[in-house]
């Protein structure tokens, strides 16, 4: 639930013509409606109405078979803390934009609303371990409209320009707080990482992150995309997200140096849960028909279901800190996701997972060292080869499907499988330009 405005907030209405109200859907993409501007208060006061059906529109727009059918409503509630403004620019007017919760039309959680299912997995861990999760995630994508240039070369820096230099302005305007800005590897590829924040936070900027860069590059004659791989063989696009806990006196709780890797117990046996159920997760993490196409060995994004230190391959990384304060920036970072999932619902099947691995004893997993060779590794568990059997191992494990209402794991398989038909035939070239043409 959210609270109703504040006075300071109230003081705060937009000049824009109109303020946009969405959520992030389970085919991650952001759908919502818009209302003139002289009617936000109302807006936050009471929301505006949705379907839903809604949840189960394909990324490609057909609805996929659902339960929902033509019956019922909900209300999205905007969140005030959400709130961005896109400044008029490039011949558009500037807007407001909020994210909102999904509720029942007298204002009480709807099972289904994604945005709910990581904040009930925040209050579980917050009971349970008595934890803070931060968290953060870093978004690859590639930017069409540029000249070539060389990898991580200050040539293809400048040549983002004045791209680059307006997004690390407008991300610190909205108070996202990046931290680096960066041109990666891939061709006409980039890199924004913004400050680690509370779990609810983290995710929400993940959100919004990708449609305004999305939106400044349209605003600037560019092309902006977030595809995990445009090209069978070219460089993938990742998103890693980044976790950490702090306990009820703020102290880092995954740093324990007398142990493997520096990573507490708590962290190690957290660790545990994801990797043994890592099938089933990355069917929510990797969500998209050629998500698979990158998770394999050799291509720096995930080789195998193991953690490791300092090991790019690993489907957990330890992630170590550096100088006097390094045990507080220990953290774990998880790389078998990427921008076709929802973040909301990505961050919460790891956590949840995670916390399975503590609640049912799962064994410690090995710690492997920088210095693990690719022989020692043969025998670490796969990740999926193709999001079919993603999605048959999510349907099939009774851990993570508990983790969904009924009709939202239901129709999250419905929509995602609805996916898969609408390029059925197509060669792994094709699959990638119409997974690019969304996202």
């Amino acid at each position: 639930m959210t609270s109703s405005p504040s006075e300071e907030q109230h003081s705060a209405m937009t000049t824009a013509p109109t303020v946009y109200v969405a959520t992030c859907d389970l085919a991650a993409q952001l759908r919502g409606r818009a209302v003139p501007a002289s009617r936000e208060e109302a807006l936050l006061r009471s929301g505006t109405g949705w379907v839903p059906a809604d949840l189960a529109i394909t990324g490609f727009g057909p609805i996929a078979d659902n339960v929902f059918g033509s019956t019922g409503d909900l209300r999205l509630m905007p969140d005030p803390a959400t709130r961005v403004d896109i400044p008029a620019d490039g011949g558009l007017p500037g807007t407001r934009l909020y994210l909102a919760d999904q509720t029942l039309p007298d204002g009480t959680p709807w099972e289904c609303c994604p945005r709910r299912f990581l904040t009930t997995a925040l209050e579980e861990l917050r009971a349970e371990l008595g934890v803070t999760v931060i968290a953060s995630f870093e978004h690859e994508f590639t930017l069409a409209g540029t000249a070539p240039s060389p990898p991580f070369s200050f040539e293809r820096y400048r040549t983002a320009e004045p791209f680059g230099s307006d997004l690390v302005t407008l991300l610190e305007q909205a108070g996202f707080a990046p931290e680096t800005w960066l041109p990666e590897y891939g061709d006409a590829q980039h890199e924004i990482t913004l400050s680690p924040a509370e779990g609810l936070v983290a995710a929400d900027r993940a959100v919004l992150l990708r449609e305004l860069v999305r939106d400044l590059a349209r605003r600037r004659g560019l092309r902006a995309c977030f595809a995990p791989l445009l090209a069978p063989e070219g460089t993938g696009n990742g998103v890693h997200i980044h976790l950490s806990f702090r306990d009820a006196d703020g102290n880092p709780a995954l740093h324990d140096p007398s142990r493997p890797g520096g990573l507490s117990e708590l962290g190690t046996r957290f660790s545990a849960g994801i990797l043994r159920h890592a099938p089933a997760l990355t069917a929510v993490t990797a969500a998209s028909p050629v998500s698979f196409l990158r998770l394999t060995p050799h291509r720096w994004s995930a080789g195998g279901a193991f953690l490791a230190e300092r090991n790019r391959e690993a489907m957990l990384r330890i992630c170590p800190g550096t100088g006097p304060d390094a045990g507080a920036q220990l953290n774990l970072e998880y790389r078998a996701a990427d921008a076709t999932a929802n973040p909301w619902l990505a961050l919460g099947v790891l956590l949840r997972a995670g916390l399975e691995g503590i609640r049912r004893g799962y064994p410690e997993p090995v710690v492997w060292p920088e210095s693990v060779t690719e022989a020692e590794l043969a025998a670490v568990p796969p990740l999926p080869k193709s999001q079919e059997e993603a999605l048959d191992a999510l349907e099939k494990d009774d851990v993570v499907g508990g983790f969904f209402a009924p009709d939202l794991l239901t129709t999250y398989l419905a929509v995602r499988r609805a996916e898969l038909a609408a390029l059925a035939g197509l060669d792994d070239a094709e699959r990638c330009r119409r997974i690019a043409d969304v996202h």
